[in-house]
């Protein structure tokens, strides 16, 4: 029987409380899972993957980001005044530490999913050599002129506004697009996910589906743009494992293109143990697809192969 945990820590904003889950094995973990959730969800929803994973043997745990569910205190989308992009990194290495607390000397390995990729992404810039296994889903890129472009509109907006402010047309610019290529059309959600379900719970969930604050979406923006730097890429262990997982209809990754992308400077950076899965027909959230079994079995399968 699976159990499941709940526990809190100091961010580092140095004010805040974060919010953790951990999905606890029976029996003495064989290696530890840390998921680094995306964009307005939160670490709840990754139950059932959790308890796949944790049925066997492997700990499960994750945190809601600042802003982000039991840890947004009620300032969904908004992360924290200063140095936000690096705070949210810092906020997951504190779990991670506090499981190699409880458990010392088991694998680890970070799953980060959307925003949680660029999270994870900038984490390995300053702690991979203390990872065992990396596992990015629905990641991307975005080119750095539109970026740049997006982080001086939102700083212009904010001087009128304040950070706090919700804005329709950053909120239009960032996914405005990601449901056109999507027949039929039943939500503005429908690119997350092929399954109904899925798609509606999204949308019923109080914690999930909100507008980001000009602080959230600034800070999205720079974990992005932090990443341009590909020369920074060449401090991750060129021998960890690591997994790209994306739907081949997923417009955050634009479509595979975006993913192969990454996956390429990877690979440009001196990585040679990196591995690109594409599913036909899945969208963004490949963990909450219709198939979803699929994707949970060859997620597994990697991680017996080359980190367990």
């Amino acid at each position: 029987m699976v159990r499941r945990e709940e526990l809190f820590y100091d961010s580092r904003d140095g004010e805040s409380r974060i919010h953790a889950i951990k999905w606890v094995p029976e029996t003495e973990p064989v290696g530890i899972l840390l998921i680094v959730h995306g964009m307005a969800e939160h670490i709840k929803r990754y139950d059932r993957f959790a308890r796949f994973l944790a049925e066997k043997g492997i700990l499960v745990a994750g945190n809601d980001h600042l802003g982000h569910g039991e840890s947004a205190n009620g300032r969904y989308g908004y992360f924290c005044k200063k140095d936000a992009s690096l705070v949210v990194v810092k906020d997951v290495h504190r779990l991670k530490k506090l499981m190699q607390e409880e458990h010392p000397g088991i694998p680890i390995m970070i799953l980060g999913h959307s925003m949680g990729s660029f999270i994870t992404r900038n984490y390995l810039l300053r702690y991979a050599k203390g990872i065992d296994g990396v596992i990015l889903s629905g990641t991307g890129t975005k080119d750095s002129a539109t970026l740049l472009m997006t982080i001086g509109l939102i700083r212009i907006l904010s001087l009128f506004q304040g950070w706090k402010h919700r804005s329709n047309l950053v909120n239009t610019l960032a996914f405005g697009s990601f449901n056109k290529k999507i027949r039929p059309r039943n939500s503005v959600f429908d690119w997350l996910s092929t399954d109904r379900k899925t798609v509606e719970d999204y949308m019923n969930d109080p914690e999930c589906g909100f507008t980001f604050t000009l602080n959230g979406f600034d800070t999205l923006s720079r974990l992005i743009y932090q990443l341009k730097n590909t020369d920074e890429l060449k401090k991750i262990p060129p021998l960890l494992p690591m997994l790209l997982i994306a739907g081949e209809e997923d417009p955050t990754g634009n479509y595979g293109a975006g993913v192969k992308k990454v996956y390429q400077e990877y690979l440009d950076a001196g990585l040679t143990n990196v591995k690109m899965t594409l599913f036909e027909g899945m969208r963004h959230e490949v963990l909450n697809e219709q198939d979803y079994q699929k994707v949970y079995e060859s997620i597994y399968q990697w991680i017996q192969t080359k980190v367990l």
